[in-house]
C-alpha cells in the first residue's frame, strides 16, 4: 500500500475570516467545544472574537490541543451559512482521500502514538501538537474505492457502538427522572417532605490525605477526580499504590462499600456511591460520605448530591479559581431533601433494576469498543479488505 506524509494533504493556506468584520452574519462555527454536541454553533459575527479558518464541506479537522485529543471530524455539506473553524484545528483536504476514510485514521492508535510525539508546550491547555511534525506522519492511501470500502465497514462498526453508548445514556436520564418523579424538586417540595444538610445525614466526611502519594506500577488503586463521575466510576488512567503505602495513606480514614465519593477538588460536585467490594483509597480532592443508614440511603443520597439543586449548591460553595476547592467545612451545609426512608428504599430498589440493564448495555459497549479498535488497527495494515 502506497503512503503519503500528511503533508500532502494538510491546508496551509486556506485563508481566515475576521467575523466581527461581518456582524450582522450568522456563521456556523466548528469549535473544539462544540465537538463533544456534536454540531456546530450557530452564531452571528458580533459574537466571535477571534480571525478563524475558511473551510469546505468535506474537509477533515483534526484537534491539535492535548486535553481534546483524538477529536475528528468532516465537514459536512454547507447549509444556510458560511463554514469556519477554531484555529485550533489541524485542516486536512484532498481529492485523492475519501474523507471518512482519513477521520478514523486520524483517530486510530497508528497515528494517536505519533501524534503524542509532535506535541510540546508547559502542561495543561497550553499542551498542543505541532502541525509542522505532524505534516511528516505517513498515511497508507489505497485506491479511493478501496478507501470506501474500508470506511463503510469502520462506519459500521462505529454506529453500533455509539448506539450502545446512547441506550447507556438513556439508561442514566432514566434514573434521573425517576428520582424528579418521586422526589421533585428542593426549591419547589412539592410534597413537603423534611429538608435537611449533608452534614446531618452523616455520621462521618473525610477527604484523602493532604500528601503525594508514591505510585506503583500495580497494587492498590488510589481514585482522583478523573475517576469520579455522577453515578460512575471511570477506570481509565487508574493510578496504583503499594500495600505499604495503602496502609499509610488510609491511617486516619479508610473508605469503604456504602459510603459516596463526592469530588471536591478541581471539578466539584460530583458524587458516586461504593458499590463494589475491592480494596481502594482516594486522593485529597475526594472525599468520602458515610451516610446515617438510620436516616438516608446511600444510592438516594448519591442522586441527591447529582441533582441539578444540589450540585448548583456545591459550585456555589466552591472557592478559589486556578486551585477549586469545596470544603469538608462547606460540604456539611449542602441542603437537600429527606423523604421518609421507606420510600429511599423504594427508589434504590428501581434503581437496582434499572442499573442492572444499565450493565447490560455497558457490556455490549465493551464488546462494541473491542470490535471497532479491532478493525481499526487492521484498516490501516491493510489486513481489513484483502
Amino acid at each position: 500500500m502506497i503512503q503519503f506524509s500528511l503533508d500532502e494533504f494538510m491546508v496551509k493556506r486556506g485563508g481566515s475570516v475576521d467575523p466581527s468584520r461581518f456582524v450582522n452574519e450568522t456563521f456556523e462555527l466548528f469549535s473544539i467545544p462544540a465537538f463533544d454536541t456534536g454540531i456546530p454553533e450557530i452564531v452571528e459575527g458580533r459574537n466571535i472574537g477571534s480571525s478563524k479558518k475558511c473551510i469546505e464541506p468535506n474537509d477533515i479537522l483534526l484537534s491539535k490541543i492535548v486535553p481534546h485529543i483524538r477529536r475528528c471530524c468532516v465537514v459536512p455539506p454547507k447549509g444556510k451559512y458560511r463554514q469556519i473553524a477554531s484555529g485550533e484545528w489541524i485542516q486536512f483536504r484532498s481529492d485523492q482521500l475519501y474523507s471518512q476514510y482519513l477521520k478514523f485514521f486520524l483517530i486510530s492508535d497508528t497515528f494517536h502514538w505519533q501524534f503524542m510525539h509532535t506535541v510540546s508546550g508547559v502542561g495543561g491547555s497550553l499542551m498542543r501538537a505541532s502541525p509542522s511534525l505532524v505534516a511528516k506522519i505517513k498515511v497508507p492511501v489505497p485506491p479511493i474505492a478501496e478507501q470506501q470500502k474500508i470506511a463503510s465497514i469502520l462506519d459500521a462498526a462505529d454506529n453500533l457502538r455509539q448506539k450502545d453508548q446512547q441506550l447507556i445514556e438513556k439508561y442514566t436520564a432514566l434514573s434521573q427522572s425517576l428520582f424528579l418523579d418521586m422526589f421533585g424538586d428542593l426549591n419547589s417540595n412539592k410534597n413537603t417532605f423534611e429538608i435537611t444538610t449533608v452534614g446531618e445525614v452523616t455520621s462521618e466526611i473525610k477527604d484523602g490525605p493532604h500528601v503525594s502519594p508514591e505510585y506503583s506500577n500495580e497494587g492498590i488503586p488510589i481514585l482522583s477526580t478523573r475517576n469520579i463521575r455522577p453515578f460512575t466510576l471511570v477506570l481509565d488512567e487508574l493510578k496504583y499504590v503499594s500495600n505499604e503505602m495503602y496502609e499509610k495513606l488510609t491511617q486516619r480514614f479508610t473508605p469503604q462499600k456504602g459510603d459516596v465519593l463526592l469530588t471536591k477538588g478541581g471539578t466539584t460536585g460530583y458524587a458516586k456511591v461504593v458499590d463494589f467490594e475491592w480494596k481502594f483509597c482516594i486522593w485529597v480532592h475526594i472525599a468520602a460520605l458515610r451516610p446515617k443508614t438510620e436516616l438516608i440511603n446511600a444510592k438516594y443520597l448519591e442522586s441527591a448530591l447529582n441533582s441539578h439543586y444540589c450540585y448548583h449548591q456545591s459550585q456555589l460553595l466552591t472557592k478559589g479559581i486556578a486551585n477549586k476547592d469545596l470544603g469538608l467545612r462547606r460540604i456539611v451545609n449542602i441542603a437537600l431533601l429527606l423523604p421518609p426512608l421507606c420510600l429511599q428504599n423504594q427508589f434504590a430498589e428501581r434503581i437496582q433494576s434499572i442499573e442492572a440493564q444499565k450493565q447490560l448495555a455497558v457490556a455490549s459497549l465493551e464488546k462494541s469498543e473491542a470490535l471497532f479498535n479491532s478493525l481499526l488497527q487492521r484498516a490501516f495494515k491493510g489486513e481489513l479488505t484483502t
